[in-house]
C-alpha cells in the first residue's frame, strides 16, 4: 500500500494525516478496498536478488568513499603540500614507503594510514566479487538491457531491482515521472516553463544518469550525436543533459517491456521482470520504433530517428541491418479486424426518443392528457390546429 494513499485516506476521514496504530490500520484497509490502482501482493522473483546485491555493491561504494578520504585526509598530514591526485591502493601504497616519520606522532599516522590502506584493499576485493554476482544474476534474467550503450550489469541490476514489474507503468511518460526525468511544468498564464524534478526514485534517476554520462563520454555514441545536436539548438550542457536522460529513459522502458513479452511467453523462466502482453502498455514505446544508445547500431541510424518504421510482417521478411536484436525476438502483430458496427436506431439517436411523441393511450392512462387538458388555451386541440382546422 502506498503511504501517500493511506495518508489521504486519513485526511479526508479525520482533517489531518497524524497517524497511530488503529487509524493507520483502517486507512490501509479503506485504500484497498476503495482503490482501483492498488498493485495485489506477490512473492519475490529474481528481481528481489538483484535488489539485494545491488544495494550491498552501493553500500560497499558508499563505505569506499569514507575511507578513502580518511586516508586521504591522513596522507595531507604527512606529505607536505598534501596528496592532490585521487587515492588509490597502489598510490597510497607507494606514498606510504616513501615516508620515513621523524617522531612518535607521524609513526601514529603512518600506522592509521596503513590500518585505512588494508580497509580500502579489502572493501576492493568485496566490490570485486559483489561486481561478479551481480553479473551472474543479470545474465540470468536474459534482460536486453546491456544491450543499451552504457547500461552494463551494475546499472541493469539496479533498474530491474527497483521497477520490478514494468506493467504497474501504463506508459514511457508515467514510467519517466517515476524515475525523475521528466520535467515539472510551473507554466503560469501564456507563459510554458519547465523545471527539473527532484521527485521520484533517486536510485532510478542515477542509474539513468550514469548511463547518460557514460554515453556523453564516448563520442561515437548516438547518445554524444543526441547531446551535441542539443547544444547546437541552444540548450545548456545541463538542459542537453536531461534530454538525454530523458530518451534514455524511454528506451530502458521499451527494454523492459520487451522482456515482460518474453517472459510472459516462456513461463518458469527467472525472468526479472513480469508484465502483460496488452497493446495498450506498450502503445508508443515499442523497440522497433525507438531503441536510442544501442551499443551497436546499423547502417543509416540516427539518435532522433525512428529504428525501424517497416510494415507488420514475418520476422524473416523484414530486413535485418539496422534492426534491433530485441525486434527480432518478438513474437508477430496479430492482425487488426474491422468489425462492421450496426447502425443505431431512432430510439438510439440523441434526441430520437424526444422527438417521437407516446401514444395517446399511454398518455391518457398516466394523465398526461388530462393535464395537457388543463394547460391547453382554448380554441386549440392535441393536434396543434384550432377548432375552425386552421393551425
Amino acid at each position: 500500500m502506498p503511504p501517500k494513499l493511506g495518508a489521504r485516506v486519513r485526511l479526508l476521514a479525520a482533517g489531518d494525516t497524524n497517524k497511530n496504530d488503529p487509524d493507520d490500520a483502517r486507512s490501509v484497509a479503506v485504500a484497498a478496498l476503495r482503490s482501483a490502482g492498488v498493485r495485489e501482493v506477490r512473492p519475490d522473483d529474481h528481481a528481489a536478488v538483484l535488489k539485494i546485491w545491488s544495494k550491498r555493491y552501493r553500500d560497499l561504494g558508499r563505505t569506499r568513499t569514507q575511507v578513502v578520504c580518511r586516508l586521504h585526509a591522513v596522507l595531507c598530514d604527512l606529505v607536505p603540500g598534501g596528496v592532490s591526485r585521487p587515492i588509490y591502493a597502489v598510490h597510497a601504497a607507494r606514498i606510504l614507503q616513501q615516508i620515513t616519520p621523524p617522531d612518535a606522532v607521524a609513526a601514529a599516522r603512518c600506522e592509521l594510514a596503513a590500518a585505512f590502506l588494508d580497509d580500502l584493499r579489502r572493501i576492493d576485493a568485496q566490490i570485486r566479487e559483489t561486481r561478479k554476482k551481480l553479473a551472474t544474476a543479470v545474465q540470468a534474467t536474459g534482460t536486453s538491457l546491456t544491450r543499451l550503450f552504457g547500461v552494463g550489469p551494475v546499472i541493469a541490476a539496479a533498474v530491474i531491482g527497483d521497477v520490478r514489474d514494468v506493467s504497474r507503468f501504463p506508459g514511457r511518460d508515467h514510467f519517466a515521472a517515476c524515475n525523475g526525468t521528466a520535467p515539472v511544468e510551473v507554466s503560469s498564464g501564456p507563459r510554458k516553463i519547465y523545471r527539473l524534478s527532484r521527485r521520484g526514485n533517486r536510485r532510478l534517476n542515477h542509474a539513468i544518469h550514469m548511463a547518460a554520462v557514460t554515453q556523453i563520454r564516448h563520442r561515437h555514441s548516438d547518445g554524444r550525436a543526441y547531446y551535441d545536436k542539443k547544444l547546437a539548438e541552444g540548450k545548456t550542457p545541463k538542459e542537453a543533459l536531461r534530454s538525454l536522460k530523458r530518451q534514455v529513459s524511454n528506451a530502458i522502458f521499451a527494454c523492459l517491456q520487451a522482456d515482460a513479452r518474453r517472459a510472459a511467453a516462456r513461463p518458469g523462466g527467472p525472468g526479472g521482470q513480469q508484465g502483460n502482453d496488452s497493446a495498450a502498455s506498450a502503445a508508443g514505446s515499442h523497440p522497433r520504433h525507438r531503441l536510442f544508445g544501442q551499443a551497436t547500431p546499423g547502417p543509416g541510424h540516427h539518435p532522433t530517428t525512428a529504428a525501424i518504421s517497416a510494415a507488420p510482417g514475418p520476422a524473416s521478411a523484414r530486413g535485418r541491418a539496422g534492426h534491433s536484436p530485441v525486434a527480432a525476438t518478438l513474437p508477430p502483430a496479430k492482425p487488426q479486424v474491422q468489425v462492421e458496427r450496426p447502425q443505431p436506431g431512432e430510439d438510439e439517436r440523441p434526441g430520437g426518443a424526444a422527438r417521437r411523441r407516446p401514444y395517446p393511450a399511454a398518455r391518457k392512462a398516466t394523465g398526461q392528457d388530462s393535464q395537457l387538458k388543463t394547460q391547453r388555451p382554448k380554441g386549440t386541440s392535441l393536434t396543434g390546429k384550432g377548432t375552425d382546422g386552421t393551425p
